[in-house]
């Protein structure tokens, strides 16, 4: 059984509310059945396996791969297309018989392609067995480009869509051809599309020596988990990879998904109460207390394989890449160029504070637009997880708030990486505060938020001009009576690279049509060292 929270199944009785909600916030009211409203569509897949090139060398395990794969999604009820050692013409025929069978029967869709694949221009192609390239003029006409496919499947607007390429190898052509660029190009994925790539893009991924590659063999594995959301099945597969790896090759995503997918679904639908939910957080943020200062490796993993969506596992990411980074792991990064066309880019949460830096904001209300003042805080103290400012102000390393005012017990709404699309949850709790945006005054107040990053903008404060990504939260908060439901919204723009702490912060906090908040913070100066 899948189950869902007190917060998610509010979302669908309370969509009336979103009348009062700028446009933007639509996308939280997605139905909670959404995922299993999925489930009853057709699956069609379209699995190619490319081995025996003609004028490349050969691969051993793209036949395998596809097959293996094709096989695991029958299972899951989709209905299959292989075409194994595929011809550009075959490839074509294939992909555009997929994308109309996609859009004339409205099903869920599924392309897997193992292979040779290189990027040129930022276009990602997909290399034939019969593809004869012998100058770079050659891959457009030789080889199938990528982009036919996304454009098909924007255009037959079914409702979602998996694309897992396993193409990432080393330059096929040999020296006689220069590839500017390895392996493949960062996109961003099409609407309701997970893309999913072997390795990270501009980074490649060896062929493997057993049966199947290292990459298909985990995620064949995962993909027969039970009750596995998508995401999280992608997520493992990673965490896999890069420690079989040591590093060195690191599957990376990029989604646009709203709801949940399961290759092997749950049987029901159970709705989880508050108590029940209460309960599942205490397991969560126990096993979580115990290993968090710790910064071994294995507790770690241990912890994101459980837990791949975790209300802490931002911070385990982050803990995980300070602990294999001090054993010597020298990981791949993705290659993130600002000139391509095809993505926002990506980012990496800058946590190398140092004492001394400091943040002023300015604070303004978003309904009145009076000016509330503004404060200017300087990091006085940084440990191995936290950073203390002299506002009293106490961080952890990704920027998330953990006291304050009132202490805060799980807090993640900062990411380690940015990437449009990227979401994430979070349950945190406050012990009794004062007036009703701290929660009633009476016991903990707890708060279930769901974010996303929606898109990354240019944006202009006191401060300057920042490339930012735009984090939009939007979730419930009890009183600490636990009888009064707060709705609340947040929108965070961070520029990683720029500024190490969130451009503008924005809280919108009501009950029912009463406002208890709704102030914008900008930052006015910053100075780091």
């Amino acid at each position: 059984m899948v189950l869902i929270s007190r917060r998610s199944a509010l979302k669908a009785g309370c969509a009336a509310t979103a009348l009062f909600l700028p446009s933007p916030y639509a996308w939280v009211w997605a139905q909670s059945e959404g995922a299993m409203k999925l489930l009853r569509l057709p699956k069609l897949a379209l699995v190619i396996g490319n081995s025996r090139y003609r004028n490349a060398p050969p691969l051993g395990n793209p036949g395998n791969d596809a097959k293996a794969i094709s096989e695991a999604l029958r299972q899951s009820g989709f209905d299959v297309t292989v075409k194994l050692d595929a011809t550009r013409d075959d490839m074509a025929a294939a992909i555009k018989a997929h994308v109309q069978s996609l859009a004339a029967k409205k099903a869920v869709g599924l392309f897997y392609f193992a292979g040779h694949g290189v990027q040129l221009a930022w276009r990602n192609y997909l290399i034939p067995v019969d593809a004869a390239v012998r100058k770079m003029e050659d891959i457009q006409t030789a080889c199938v480009d990528l982009t036919s496919l996304i454009e098909g499947i924007n255009k037959a607007s079914n409702p979602m869509n998996v694309v897992i390429l396993d193409g990432c190898r080393e330059n096929p052509f040999g020296g006689d051809i220069r590839i500017e660029n390895r392996g493949l190009s960062q996109i961003d994925a099409p609407h309701s599309t997970l893309l999913a790539y072997a390795t990270a893009p501009g980074n490649v991924a060896s062929d493997g020596e057993s049966d199947n590659g290292l990459y298909t063999e985990n995620l064949l594995r995962e993909m027969k988990t039970p009750e596995a959301k998508i995401e999280d099945i992608f997520k493992r597969v990673r965490l896999n990879v890069r420690r079989r790896t040591n590093g060195q090759q690191i599957p990376w995503e990029s989604t646009s998904l709203e709801e949940d997918f399961y290759f092997v679904p749950p049987k029901e639908l159970k709705k989880l109460s508050e108590a029940e939910a209460e309960r599942e957080f205490e397991v969560e943020l126990a096993l979580w207390e115990k290993i968090e200062s710790l910064a071994v490796p294995k507790l770690l993993e241990d912890y994101l394989r459980r837990y791949p969506s975790g209300k802490f596992s931002e911070a385990a990411q982050l803990q995980l890449d300070r602990a294999l980074l001090m054993q010597g792991e020298k990981k791949i990064m993705v290659v993130s160029d600002a000139k391509n066309p095809y993505s926002k880019g990506s980012g990496i949460t800058d946590t190398r504070f140092k004492v001394g830096d400091s943040y002023t904001y300015g604070r303004s209300d978003m309904i009145t637009k009076a000016d509330e003042g503004g404060y200017t805080e300087t990091i006085t103290v940084i440990t191995d997880t936290t950073v203390i400012y002299d506002s009293a102000l106490v961080t952890d390393l990704l920027g998330n708030r953990l006291r304050g005012r009132r202490n805060v017990t799980g807090n993640q709404a900062m990411p380690l990486d940015f990437a449009v699309g990227k979401r994430w949850s979070s349950r945190y709790v406050m012990p009794p505060g004062r007036g009703a945006a701290a929660g009633g005054g009476r016991g903990n107040a707890s708060v279930d938020m769901d974010f996303r990053i929606v898109t990354r903008e240019s944006v202009t404060v006191p401060a300057g001009t920042f490339n930012a990504f735009h984090i939009r939260g939007h979730g419930w908060s009890t009183s600490g009576r636990g009888s009064t439901m707060l709705e609340t919204t947040v929108n965070i723009w961070h520029a990683p690279g720029q500024v190490r702490r969130p451009v503008i912060v924005e809280h919108f906090r009501r009950a029912g049509r009463n406002v208890s908040r709704s102030n914008r913070e900008e930052l006015v100066a910053f100075k780091e060292s």
